[in-house]
């Protein structure tokens, strides 16, 4: 952690490029995917100590918003970074955003939900709303003014 933003290194490895040399678009999703991942478990609040609670919750992706600035090649030693921008009863609005070497290269706005075993949207419990509205960016964030 970095004051409240969550940093992630990532190394580009062969698998995550395209014919190119470039960074295929899809991997910095996957990049994405493991800085919030990452986040959320040191947290507290991550996948398996979700499944494991009396009623089982799963994080789940409702929508991502993502922009594209400048290619990562391979090798490249890159950084995701997670910030919480905003919590509401069900939801979870966070701005990720990849960077190398302080150059952001890719950012995203991303949307996460709780859901049940059954699928359903779940309302984000107390204690978790608690602990991660600690993590609550002001507007005025690295990842640029995003509105949710």
């Amino acid at each position: 952690m970095e004051d409240r933003t969550h940093v992630f290194p990532v190394r580009v490895y062969y698998e995550d490029t395209d014919f190119s040399g470039f960074v295929y678009h899809a991997s910095y999703l996957k990049f994405i995917e493991r800085g919030r991942s990452e986040f959320l478990r040191i947290c507290g609040i991550g996948h398996r100590e979700l499944l494991n609670a009396t009623e089982p919750l799963f994080w789940t992706v409702r929508k991502i918003e993502i922009t594209y600035l400048r290619p990562a090649r391979i090798e490249d030693a890159l950084t995701a970074c997670t910030q919480v921008a905003g919590i509401t009863g069900a939801r979870m609005f966070l701005d990720q955003w990849i960077e190398r070497g302080g150059e952001m290269l890719t950012q995203a706005a991303v949307e996460v939900c709780l859901i049940g075993a059954a699928g359903r949207p779940r309302r984000v419990p107390g204690a978790i709303r608690k602990q991660m509205e600690f993590y609550v960016q002001s507007a005025n964030n690295p990842a640029g003014d995003q509105e949710h």
